[in-house]
C-alpha cells in the first residue's frame, strides 16, 4: 500500500534499521509483543524484489482468530453493500474464511482471473514505486494484521485491508485494467503535483469508489470492502456523480469515515471516465485538470 498526504500518527515507519517504529496513536504503540511480532514480519520482506518468492508467513493462531472475526463481521455486509462484480469475483478468489492466507495463494487464485499477482513491502510504500507496480500487474503489499485488541479497526492498511479489499477489487477483469493503467500514468507522470492528482483520483476511485445499481448505492472501492466501519456507514456519506477536477483535488483524511464519495451510474461509467483519464493522464493534461488547486 502506498504512502500519500494523510496523518501519520497511527500508522508505522521503518527505521534506519529496518525496525517498525509505531505511532503514538497506534493500538499496538505501548504492547512490546505486538512490536517484536511487527519487526519480524517485516524483516521477512526487506530486500524482496520483483521475480523473488513472495516470502511465507507462519501466522499464530491468535492472528487467525483476527482474521476470522474481521471476516464474520464482513461477509455479510459485503452480500449487501458490494457492487455486483465484487459479489461475482468472491466465489472465484475463495479466500479462507478462518486463516490468514499466505500471498503466493491469493495470487495463485488472481492469475488466472486477472493476471495480478502480489508482491511484498515491510511497511508503506512510496507512491511511485506503488502505483507503478501496478503497470506489471504487481500489487505491493504488507504482510502484518493489525492489533488483536481492535480488531475491526486498523489505523494502517494490513493484510486484511489488502486482500480482503484490493483482492477482491484485483479478481474484477475491469478493475484491475484500471489499476494497470493507473501504474501506466505513474510511470509517465514527472510532476509532483500530477502524481498527486494521480493519487487523489485513485483514491477516491479504486480505494472509494461506488456505483448506482438499481437505484441503490454499492461499493467497489478497496477501503470500504475491507472495513466494517466503512461498509456500515458509506450510504450516509455525501455522494457525487464521478467529477474528476473534483477528485482529484478534493483533500480527504484517512483518520475518519469518509464523509464524500464519487458514484458512478455503472461499473462501465467508472472504466470509461476514470480508465479513460489514467490512459489519458501527463503532465500537461493533470496540472490543466487540477489548475493552481494543488
Amino acid at each position: 500500500m502506498a504512502t500519500s498526504e494523510r496523518d501519520t500518527r497511527g500508522y508505522s515507519v521503518l527505521d534506519a534499521d529496518g525496525h517498525v517504529e509505531l505511532g503514538p496513536e497506534h493500538p499496538g504503540f505501548a504492547d512490546p509483543d505486538y512490536r517484536a511480532r511487527r519487526d519480524e514480519v517485516a524483516g521477512l520482506s526487506i530486500g524482496w524484489r520483483p521475480g523473488m518468492p513472495v516470502p511465507r508467513v507462519a501466522y499464530t493462531a491468535a492472528e487467525d482468530q483476527v482474521w476470522a472475526t474481521v471476516w464474520t463481521e464482513l461477509a455479510p455486509l459485503l452480500h449487501h453493500n458490494a457492487a455486483r462484480c465484487i459479489l461475482d469475483g468472491m466465489p472465484r478468489l475463495a479466500l479462507p474464511e478462518h486463516r490468514v492466507p499466505q500471498l503466493d495463494e491469493v495470487s495463485a487464485a488472481l492469475r488466472p482471473l486477472t493476471g495480478f499477482a502480489y508482491g511484498v513491502v515491510p511497511g508503506l510504500a512510496e507512491l511511485r514505486e506503488f502505483y507503478g507496480a501496478l503497470a506489471d500487474g504487481l500489487f505491493l503489499s504488507t504482510q502484518y494484521l493489525r492489533h488483536p485488541s481492535v480488531p475491526l479497526y486498523t489505523p494502517e492498511p494490513d493484510v486484511i485491508h489488502e486482500v480482503v479489499g484490493h483482492g477482491l477489487s484485483l479478481a474484477v477483469p475491469e478493475l484491475a485494467e484500471l489499476c494497470r493503467a493507473m501504474g501506466r500514468a505513474t510511470r509517465r507522470v514527472t510532476e509532483p503535483k500530477a502524481l498527486e492528482a494521480l493519487s487523489r483520483i485513485f483514491w477516491f476511485s479504486v480505494e472509494f469508489g461506488c456505483v448506482w445499481e438499481h437505484g441503490e448505492l454499492r461499493t467497489y472501492g478497496a477501503g470500504i470492502l475491507s472495513s466494517f466501519g466503512e461498509l456500515s456507514s458509506f450510504t450516509h456519506a455525501e455522494v457525487c456523480p464521478i467529477d474528476l477536477a473534483a477528485m482529484a483535488t478534493h483533500r480527504y483524511d484517512i483518520t475518519r469515515y469518509q464523509p464524500l464519495l464519487f458514484a458512478g451510474r455503472s461499473l462501465t461509467e467508472v472504466v470509461d471516465v476514470v480508465g479513460g483519464c489514467f490512459e489519458e493522464a501527463d503532465d500537461d493534461h493533470l496540472l490543466a485538470l487540477v489548475g493552481a488547486s494543488l
